[in-house]
């Protein structure tokens, strides 16, 4: 079992929430700081940002290794798309630290949005 860190479409009510039917929801989370969100496609890149003082609001999931697969696969950890590795939660009750997907490709000509996705308009 690993716990993950969600912050986009994989959050329960996106559109991709259903990946996650089965798994364990530990709760609404926060990040350490050091990162941020920017707006891709239509869903959001996390991006380790040395010196940001606000973390990133997520979900953290206990998933199991079949969940886990299919995610790095829905994430596109093969293509390169988005690495997966450990990031400081700092939210108390949950773990210290989780999994999360954070985007591996450029940032070129894309928006930050901060903390918090879908972001306010």
């Amino acid at each position: 079992m690993t716990h993950v860190f969600v912050y986009g479409t994989l959050k329960r009510g996106q559109r991709a929430a259903e990946r996650l039917v089965g798994q364990h929801f530990l709760g609404p989370a926060q990040t350490g700081p050091g990162l941020v969100l920017y707006e891709l496609d239509g869903y959001p890149g996390l991006v380790r940002e040395p010196g940001v003082a606000n973390g990133v609001s997520g979900e953290v999931w206990l998933v199991d290794a079949a969940s886990l697969r299919d995610l790095d696969a829905y994430e596109g950890v093969a293509e390169g798309l988005y690495r997966r590795e450990s990031i400081i939660l700092a939210t108390p009750g949950l773990p210290e630290t989780a999994e999360a997907y954070v985007y591996n490709r450029s940032l070129a000509g894309r928006r930050r949005i901060g903390s918090i996705w879908p972001a306010a308009c």
